[in-house]
C-alpha cells in the first residue's frame, strides 16, 4: 500500500510478552527512501532485521523509539501502555508527520495529526514495516541485555514470549523483578491468564 512520504509509520514489540517492556517505533520514510530494504520484521531473520534497522537509522527521513516498562504495564495495562509507547514515539519524532498509519485496528488519536490503521499494516505498508523493524530489534537487544542479568529464564533466547520453557522457568524459579506481575501465571498448568 502507497502511502505520502511525510507519513509516519507507528507499531510496538513486546505486548503479548510475559517480562519486558512493550517498545514502539515511528518513522517517515521521506524521498531517498529505499522501500526494497523493508519488509513485515517477523517475516526477517535476526540478522536481516539489525540491517534493515541500520539502513533505516541512516536512511528514513526521521525515525524515533519510545517504550514503557513492565511496571508500567502493570500500572496503566498493557493495552494503554502500548498506545503510550506509541504516542511517545511520535512525539519524538523531529518531524511532524502528515498522518499517522497504526498497525492495528486501534489508536488513541492523536490530538493534532490524522491516523489510519491497518490490520496487518507491517507487511501492507513500507513506513509499518520499518516502525516494526525498530520497535523489534531495540526491543531485542533491550531483552539481551536482561538476560545476563537473569539468565535462568533464557531471554536470549525467548526474549520474553510466553514459550513453554519460558513458562516452565517462571515455575521453577518465580518471576523476576521484570516480569509483568498483572499477567497472572498458572505455572502448574503451564497456562497464561492475561490479567487487567
Amino acid at each position: 500500500m502507497s502511502v505520502p512520504i511525510w507519513d509516519a509509520g507507528c507499531d510496538e514489540a513486546g505486548r503479548g510478552c510475559l517480562a519486558g517492556p512493550v517498545v514502539a517505533a515511528a518513522v517517515i520514510l521521506g524521498e531517498r527512501f529505499d522501500l526494497s530494504r523493508v519488509a513485515d520484521s517477523k517475516q526477517l531473520s535476526a540478522q536481516s532485521r539489525n540491517k534493515a534497522r541500520k539502513y533505516i537509522e541512516e536512511n528514513a527521513s526521521a525515525w524515533s523509539v519510545c517504550s514503557c516498562c513492565n511496571e508500567e504495564i502493570d500500572r496503566i495495562n498493557i493495552l494503554q501502555a502500548s498506545m503510550r509507547a506509541m504516542m511517545g514515539a511520535v512525539e519524538k519524532l523531529e518531524i511532524k508527520p502528515s498522518r499517522l498509519w497504526i498497525d492495528g485496528h486501534y489508536f488513541v488519536p492523536h490530538p493534532s495529526i490524522p491516523h489510519t490503521c491497518v490490520v496487518g499494516g507491517d507487511g501492507k505498508v513500507a513506513c509499518i514495516a520499518a516502525a516494526s523493524i525498530l520497535a523489534k530489534t531495540y526491543r531485542d537487544a533491550l531483552m539481551l541485555v536482561y538476560h545476563k542479568r537473569y539468565p535462568q529464564y533464557d531471554w536470549e533466547l525467548n526474549k520474553g514470549y510466553p514459550t513453554q520453557e519460558h513458562r516452565t522457568l517462571i515455575g521453577q524459579h518465580g518471576p523476576s523483578p521484570l516480569h509483568r506481575r498483572s499477567f497472572r501465571y498458572n505455572t502448574q498448568q503451564l497456562l497464561l491468564d492475561f490479567g487487567e
